[in-house]
């Protein structure tokens, strides 16, 4: 008689702690794949007793990892972000513990450049402000008040990355003269650098923010940045909240010391200043610039290439660069 044949034992799924909200179908991916826990439906204390059991999480730009939740969970060795940002993750701790942190770039570069020149248009052309003039009635009653050309504008975008290059290619067919402040120049383009936003504000006609968030960035639209570029002028902003001083934003916009706003962005997102409400020269969007299916299932999809290739190899396929 033969011996009967021993099965394998199944490989245990992996714990995988999930932080905040995700896109439904990455946390299908998680739930299907790994032992996915969602933090927000456990009790008070669950991480006390089992921290221990997750070497990932997987989390979202707004939400991020901090200090704190890494201190309790003592194995972990990979955050998962589905964002390009991750200024909400304290990456200066997590290089210090040998914690890998990635993001999703280029997936949502489109998108994003494509929100910055439609906000550009709407706050210039005041094309939002004119709907809600039809709608109210006051057609009937006279003419639309004159709004300011787009094309040929001086246009000024401070971070000339992914996301500010592809901006950039975009309002060449614009005929916009471009500028540009980054850290440092950038090879291989033609666009004219200033060597300060101040300058660079100075010289724009519209001010586009497209750099990261961070500390490193946090109050680089400053007043003086935003006196520079003047009561004709137009800022821009699908970075952070964090990146302008949103005190002396509002102050600019209210007292007439800037012509317009189109922002997708906040410093304390969903709470908006309640001084730009009712302003007709400003554009608010609910932070919405990379929020269209195609793309955010392109972040979500590497997001989980991500979390697996770790998982499976140890390394991330999109590591953000150490702080």
């Amino acid at each position: 008689m033969r011996e009967p044949l021993e099965r394998p034992m199944e490989r245990p799924l992996e714990r995988v702690l999930q932080v905040g909200p995700l896109l439904p179908s990455l946390h299908r991916n998680l739930v299907e794949h790994y032992d996915a826990v969602l933090l927000d439906e456990q009790p008070d204390g669950y991480l006390d007793r089992h921290g221990a059991d997750f070497v990932a999480v997987v989390t979202t730009a707004r939400v991020g990892v901090d200090r704190a939740l890494m201190d309790r969970l003592p194995r972990l060795r990979a955050v998962v972000n589905f964002g390009v940002g991750y200024d909400t993750t304290d990456v200066v701790t997590a290089a210090e513990r040998g914690i890998a942190v990635s993001n999703t770039p280029d997936v949502l570069t489109d998108c994003v450049a494509d929100t910055a020149v439609g906000g550009l248009i709407d706050v210039m052309r005041r094309f939002a402000a004119a709907d809600r003039f039809v709608r109210r009635g006051d057609w009937a009653r006279g003419q639309y008040p004159l709004a300011a050309k787009v094309s040929g504008k001086r246009i000024g975008i401070l971070g000339l990355g992914r996301i500010g290059r592809a901006i950039a290619r975009r309002l060449e067919g614009f005929d916009a003269e471009i500028a540009y402040h980054s850290r440092s120049r950038v090879e291989g383009v033609s666009y004219i650098y200033a060597e300060s936003p101040e300058k660079l504000a100075a010289w724009s006609d519209a001010l586009i923010v497209a750099t990261s968030g961070g500390a490193g960035t946090r109050g680089l639209v400053s007043a003086a940045v935003l006196e520079a570029l003047g009561p004709d002028g137009y800022l821009v902003n699908v970075a952070r909240g964090s990146v302008v001083d949103e005190p002396a934003l509002v102050a600019a916009l209210t007292g007439g010391r800037l012509a317009g706003a189109a922002l997708d962005v906040f410093a304390d997102e969903p709470n908006v200043p309640a001084a730009l409400l009712d302003l007709d020269s400003v554009l608010l969007l609910p932070h919405i610039a990379s929020a269209t299916r195609e793309t955010r299932e392109a972040m979500g999809d590497l997001a989980f290439r991500n979390l697996r290739q770790f998982l499976e190899k140890g390394v991330l396929v999109t590591p953000v660069p150490a702080p």
